[in-house]
């Protein structure tokens, strides 16, 4: 089980990695993030899954895992509202009407 934690975890950090490298290559904040996403929801989920699998289950596991599902759950939704709020600023998406 630990050659699966440690593969877990390698999976993770190579995602983690290469997703920073990419966004650190690429021009504009919107390309950026659409970069950064697989970070919440392939990255983390890898590492926590290798956390819950070498630590076994317990009650810091169960945090971990519930950790990893609101980053999970959350992160494509906050990428979703934070390239909306770019694009506003840069002129590419209309405003909020506030009739």
């Amino acid at each position: 089980m630990q050659t699966l934690a440690q593969v877990l975890l390698f999976a993770g950090v190579a995602v983690i990695v290469a997703s920073s490298w990419a966004a650190l290559w690429l021009r504009g904040p919107l390309v950026r993030l659409h970069y950064l996403s697989p970070v919440t929801t392939i990255g983390a989920p890898l590492i926590g899954v290798s956390v819950v699998i070498a630590s076994g289950w317990s009650l810091s596991t169960g945090l971990v895992l519930l950790t990893v599902l609101l980053l999970a759950a959350s992160g494509p939704a906050m990428t979703i509202a934070l390239a909306r709020v770019i694009a506003q600023r840069e002129g590419i998406a209309p405003g909020e009407s506030h009739e």
